[in-house]
């Protein structure tokens, strides 16, 4: 077995601690929460069940008669990653109090960019990394997409309570959620993430929110 090296030398640690607090808003789930630790420490060529197993401390036949395969244990693993992002934006919603659409909004952008920023080794590995994502651009991700499907609840709400106007809440929700992974890309890209991360993770909500309740209240006018 070939010995695994860190993406960058010295941060396989540090990634690895990271994707350990990915999943805090969810059951924990031995087999998939190791996984997310190696990949992030290590890069897609992690992901095979028998590392897995040895990591996770569990039989290797059981994890192979849960997911069958390394494309299966992915697609879990993604579905996972998906699933702890969205429990840990609502939990932050359901802090505001009730009515407060502006809040949950800005709850929305502040958490959505704040995991991202936390966990884009891991996000990474899963969607962008060739050893775990072969199957290249995936336009439905577009259509099925449970942090769209969020923010698009979100929308529908604030829409409903006569607070917020769009025509299209899905499209808007697409928009806004393609504004938000560009703009922290975009911070990732020219080093400001790594070098001021509190600076540029509030610079990044701060315009990112007030783009968004612009954009919402522009559409009364329709």
């Amino acid at each position: 077995m070939a010995t695994l090296q860190p993406a960058v030398a010295g941060e396989a640690d540090a990634r690895a601690a990271a994707a350990a607090s990915a999943f805090l808003a969810l059951t924990p789930d031995p087999a998939l929460d190791a996984a997310a630790r190696l990949v992030a420490a290590y890069g897609g060529a992690a992901l095979r069940l028998e590392r897995i197993a040895a990591a996770a401390g569990l039989d290797e036949a059981q994890l192979r008669a849960r997911f069958g395969c390394e494309r299966r244990l992915r697609a879990a693993l993604e579905q996972r990653f998906a699933d702890g992002f969205v429990a840990r934006v609502r939990q932050a919603m359901d802090r505001c109090r009730d009515g407060d659409w502006g809040g949950r909004l800005r709850a929305w952008v502040l958490t959505a960019v704040s995991a991202y920023l936390e966990q884009v080794a891991l996000h990474d590995a899963l969607f962008h990394d060739p050893h775990t994502h072969s199957k290249g651009y995936d336009r439905q991700a577009w259509q099925d997409n449970p942090v769209i499907d969020q923010l698009v609840e979100l929308l529908e709400g604030g829409i409903a309570a006569r607070v917020w106007a769009a025509p299209d809440p899905r499209m808007t929700a697409v928009i806004f959620f393609s504004a938000m992974h560009g703009a922290v890309d975009r911070a990732i890209a020219c080093g400001d993430a790594q070098t001021r991360p509190a600076e540029t993770r509030h610079r990044l909500v701060q315009t990112l929110v007030g783009h968004f309740e612009r954009n919402v209240q522009w559409w009364s006018r329709f």
